[in-house]
């Protein structure tokens, strides 16, 4: 590969999502380095004044300051583009600052968002909270209904934004419907595709504009550092976007951008092994506990709809226990290999009860709108041999009556 093969569009668009995933964005020095570089500096020097003027009119390519451009990140935003199939991308310093991003910097006073119901709590409290105290309306529907989407819909509406599969529940929506439902009506569609990657589905395939996401998840995959990244068409991300960005600064570090390129590197491995222990794990749970959830399994209330835009289940699996907290928290202090943990994501199995963490800044009745009950618990199926994650949960489970 040349130095620049990795930035060149007309050849990396023909490559497969593995390749694409190792390869992607990079842009070698006059080193040669077959590892990306890491760029650690927050400046940039010029030859002369006029180059420095001519760069921040927009008039020369080249980097002005790390809040702006930096090299490490700019080729993980390359390649974090090319495996969506977008035009472009931005990156975070987190996946929170990817959402915030992605919806602070299209809505104003007096407009209106439509959001599903099930969500991240944090995504919640943007909707619910933060976007209302800067005069924009929000409307939260079951994501699972489409015709619920169409009905919200106000003269105002700007924004229908959702996750799939949703976080905790793993809610399931109908991409191809919902968008095309924004679309017909003006209305721009934010998908966060966190749990899936871009690997196992792609939601400007299915009429998405914009992607988010907490590549502090699956991208990175081991737990290391916070990251996050935005996608979409090069107007939206290089105009709309990055004003926004410029002056408020989400920035995401070089040395963090490097540790993500390393995880995209395996991300293609780790994702499919996962999916693949994470059903083997679910198919256990679900002759054991009173309820589970997982895209690929039969029983999952929407799962041809999940296989059809999913090539794969994922890794996440919720179960709901009938001792409600008291029980979902014994079976959690019972595990001997199982993280308590409230990341996802990670190439270790880790578990947490939303009720108490992830959600707890949620009223009641939020939670309990959204589904996420107090025996309810979401696992992180990672990369250990399943059959030990069934064994620490089959001990763990007898503890706990079950």
């Amino acid at each position: 590969m040349k130095k620049l093969t990795g930035q060149d569009r007309s050849i990396t668009t023909r490559w497969r999502p593995a390749t694409q995933a190792i390869r992607g964005g990079t842009a070698r020095s006059h080193y040669g380095e077959t590892s990306e570089a890491l760029f650690l500096t927050s400046g940039y020097a010029y030859d002369c004044a006029g180059d420095a003027a001519a760069r921040f009119a927009g008039e020369q390519k080249g980097m002005t300051y790390s809040r702006l451009q930096n090299p490490t990140v700019e080729m993980l935003e390359e390649r974090i583009a090319l495996m969506e199939g977008a035009e472009a991308a931005r990156s975070m310093a987190s996946g929170m600052a990817a959402m915030t991003a992605a919806l602070l910097c299209q809505l104003s006073a007096g407009d209106h968002l439509v959001a599903g119901r099930a969500a991240f709590g944090s995504c919640r409290w943007l909707t619910d909270t933060l976007l209302p105290r800067f005069g924009v309306e929000s409307t939260i529907v079951d994501g699972r209904d489409n015709d619920a989407w169409k009905a919200a819909i106000r003269p105002n509406t700007k924004l229908f934004f959702f996750e799939t599969p949703a976080n905790p529940t793993l809610d399931i929506v109908d991409m191809e419907a919902v968008c095309r439902i924004a679309r017909d009506a003006g209305i721009v569609t934010v998908v966060d595709n966190a749990f899936a990657t871009p690997l196992l589905q792609r939601p400007l395939d299915y009429g998405a504009d914009v992607v988010a996401y907490s590549a502090t998840k699956m991208m990175d995959g081991q737990g290391r550092v916070l990251a996050g990244a935005v996608c979409g068409t090069e107007a939206f991300i290089n105009t709309t976007l990055l004003s926004f960005t410029r002056n408020t600064g989400p920035t995401l570090s070089p040395f963090n951008a490097w540790v993500v390129l390393k995880g995209l590197e395996t991300l293609d491995l780790r994702i499919r092994r996962q999916s693949e222990n994470a059903l083997q794990v679910a198919r256990f749970l679900e002759g054991r506990v009173p309820r589970v959830l997982f895209p690929a399994l039969p029983s999952h209330p929407q799962h041809a709809l999940a296989m059809k835009q999913m090539s794969a289940g994922g890794t996440i699996i919720s179960i709901y226990l009938d001792g409600g907290r008291p029980q979902a928290h014994g079976l959690l202090d019972a595990l001997e290999l199982v993280d308590i943990s409230n990341n996802i994501g990670d190439s270790r199995s880790l578990m947490t009860h939303p009720a108490s963490t992830t959600h707890a800044g949620l009223s009641a009745e939020v939670r309990a709108e959204m589904g996420v009950e107090e025996g309810m618990l979401r696992l992180n199926v990672g990369l250990e041999d399943p059959l030990d994650v069934i064994e620490d949960f089959d001990r763990a489970l007898r503890a706990v009556g079950l």
